[in-house]
């Protein structure tokens, strides 16, 4: 997780950003808060490399933090658990999934 604070006015300004980050390689997810000015990218990237390429676009760059990122919430029903007592008359069927690139048990 890297947050940038970057001089954002617009959205020329915003997509400008956007457009420069989404260009690099290992990136999971962008956001940017125009009102704060804030820039959060969460991924594999260089912070260096992200701070160049947004200045590159004529934008002001300054890298506030860098970190790992938030773990995940974990699920409320894993399998091996019960289903609640509501759903013991549904027609429900549980299905499950393990992610391969976080190992996390999830509901579909």
């Amino acid at each position: 997780r890297i947050k940038l604070k970057v001089n954002i006015h617009c959205q020329r300004c915003k997509s400008d950003v956007l457009k420069a980050v989404a260009k690099l390689r290992g990136i999971d997810q962008v956001s940017v808060d125009s009102e704060k000015g804030m820039v959060t990218v969460i991924g594999d990237v260089d912070p260096v490399l992200l701070t160049k390429k947004i200045r590159n676009t004529g934008k002001v760059a300054e890298i506030i933090s860098v970190g790992p990122a938030k773990k995940p919430k974990s699920p409320e029903w894993c399998p091996g658990k019960p289903l609640p007592p509501c759903c013991k008359n549904c027609q429900l069927v549980p299905v499950s999934y393990t992610s391969y690139d976080r190992g996390v048990c999830s509901i579909l």
